[in-house]
């Protein structure tokens, strides 16, 4: 799992939570998808919390919220197998 301080991948767009979302995507194994996934939504709440006094980011927001769409999908399939 990517580290809170560790250093942004340079081309990911969204360094403050695209690691620990990418993470969860890619993970086959559902015991360690389900920490990828809270790393993923704690990640992007804590992005949240900033952007929270900024009316700028657009683009960023509706990105996250497709992202926890996702993660919310990711987490019900989990439960169906």
């Amino acid at each position: 799992m990517a580290a809170q301080d560790s250093q942004p991948t340079p081309d990911i767009l969204y360094p403050y939570w695209q690691n620990e979302y990418e993470a969860a995507l890619v993970e086959l194994d559902n015991k360690v998808l389900q920490e990828r996934i809270d790393a993923a939504e704690a990640a992007i709440y804590r992005r949240l919390q900033q952007l929270s006094q900024d009316s700028n980011h657009h683009t960023e927001r509706h990105v996250i919220n497709d992202a926890l769409l996702s993660l919310a999908s990711l987490r019900n399939g989990m439960r169906t197998q």
